[in-house]
């Protein structure tokens, strides 16, 4: 007799569980925890002193494909999000399998990327070796710390991620603001840019620069749960789009206007904390980590959050294979375990600049299928613009090919990783759905 505890395929998804200030603040709170604190030595490094400006261009160019989400998010919103997107666009096929499986492996990359930044700089606290052990004891930590909070409820969540969104983002305007004043607002080096800035350099760290926006994709995922999802959805979106490119810039010129690039590139996993030594000392810089600890904590949490969800979507249209394996509870709590054990053995076994370039890749890859499925197959139906969409494609298309590049010279297990990953979900996808497993 089958226990039903212990095979709950039902949702669990609670109406109008989230207002819209809630969803921003998950938004941004995945936003602004990749972002600003894994990303800026990454991007320094490719862009060097052009890194405010290659923020800039990624923002952008999130605004570009963030009109396709909204689009669709107004249309259908759904707690699938992304998967029922690709679903009205394409079917319940293997090209919507793959490509929110691409998405969902890259939030997850995004959420051990988040842990490992939380590590980096909490260490900076004690002073103990970066290097050791401690980074990923430390990750695994705060990913299992983000498992009990989902687990506590959505009501909970919102509540947890508004406060600490309110918090970072005060704090971060805060500092950044008292960096640009200690600097005497000269930005010499970004006047002055040296000859090693390059090109493709500085498109590859746009496309980095994208991971620190892409986080506005998990608002779609509360489709199901927000107030009045027809308008709120495409509304925390947009909200949240336009709360982070504010903060980044100030955030960038402050760094800026502390540090000269190699300054921030030596620093790398913790450079913000380090360009708040300039402006404050010692205080600066323990108050900037301890930002840090809270935007990084509240990004984990609101990316669990989201992907979780869209797993759970992908298992009810029966495109990814599940098991309970005696677990009880919903599919939900179910995705959430699997969802925490996979970020887990990538937060303790990969370093910070090989997870954020699969991110990117995993991340680019499914934004220009979301827009070319909606300019063949739904555009009408949602009233969007083409010139927008194909203008989408083709920034998206140019920064992964510089990215691409990039790493072809630098780093080209990164490429590897890449194409074995994409084969093996593209093969396992064909295989599963052939076989018409449930």
């Amino acid at each position: 007799m089958t226990n039903h505890s212990h095979h709950d395929r039902s949702s669990h998804y609670k109406k109008n569980s989230l207002t819209l200030w809630g969803a921003v603040s998950m938004g941004t709170g995945v936003m602004i925890g990749a972002g600003i604190f894994a990303l800026t030595g990454q991007v320094a490094e490719l862009a060097r002193d052009w890194f405010p400006l290659a923020f800039l261009v990624a923002a952008v160019i999130s605004g570009f494909s963030a009109y396709s989400y909204v689009k669709m998010a107004n249309a259908w919103p759904s707690a699938g999000g992304i998967a029922m997107f690709l679903e009205k666009a394409y079917g319940r096929g293997t090209i919507t399998a793959v490509c929110a499986l691409l998405m969902y492996f890259s939030m997850v990359i995004n959420e051990s990327l988040v842990a490992r930044t939380f590590a980096t700089y909490s260490l900076q606290l004690s002073g103990a070796d970066p290097e050791g052990w401690m980074i990923p004891a430390l990750a695994v930590a705060v990913l299992v710390f983000a498992f009990v909070i989902n687990v506590l409820g959505n009501r909970f969540i919102q509540t947890f991620s508004f406060f600490m969104a309110f918090i970072k983002i005060g704090g971060l305007a805060f500092l950044a603001i008292g960096g640009l004043w200690a600097s005497g607002l000269t930005f010499e080096a970004i006047a002055s840019p040296q000859e090693e800035t390059t090109l493709t350099g500085f498109l590859g760290a746009v496309a980095l620069g994208i991971l620190a926006y892409k986080g506005f994709t998990t608002i779609t995922n509360s489709g199901s749960e927000i107030k009045d999802p027809h308008k709120n959805v495409g509304r925390a979106i947009i909200l949240s789009l336009g709360i982070c490119v504010f903060v980044y810039m100030l955030v960038a010129f402050a760094v800026a206007g502390n540090l000269t690039v190699d300054e921030i590139v030596a620093a790398r996993d913790y450079s913000l904390a380090e360009a708040s030594r300039p402006a404050y000392g010692d205080l600066g810089l323990r108050v900037t980590v301890i930002f840090a600890i809270v935007a990084t904590v509240s990004g984990v949490i609101a990316s669990v959050f989201a992907v979780s969800r869209m797993l759970a979507m992908l298992t009810d249209m029966k495109l990814v294979p599940h098991s309970h394996f005696g677990m009880p509870g919903s599919i939900q709590k179910h995705t959430l375990v699997y969802t925490i054990i996979l970020a887990i053995l990538l937060a303790a076994f990969f370093d910070l600049s090989r997870i954020a370039s699969l991110g990117a890749i995993f991340y680019i890859l499914m934004d220009i299928a979301i827009h070319w499925g909606i300019l063949r197959h739904v555009r009408g139906e949602i009233g969007a613009s083409a010139v927008i969409l194909v203008t989408a494609i083709i920034l998206d298309v140019i920064v992964l090919l510089a990215f691409l590049w990039v790493k072809l010279q630098s780093d080209v297990l990164v490429i590897y990783a890449s194409a074995i990953g994409l084969l093996l979900i593209l093969a396992g996808e064909r295989w599963f759905l052939s076989k018409g497993l449930e």
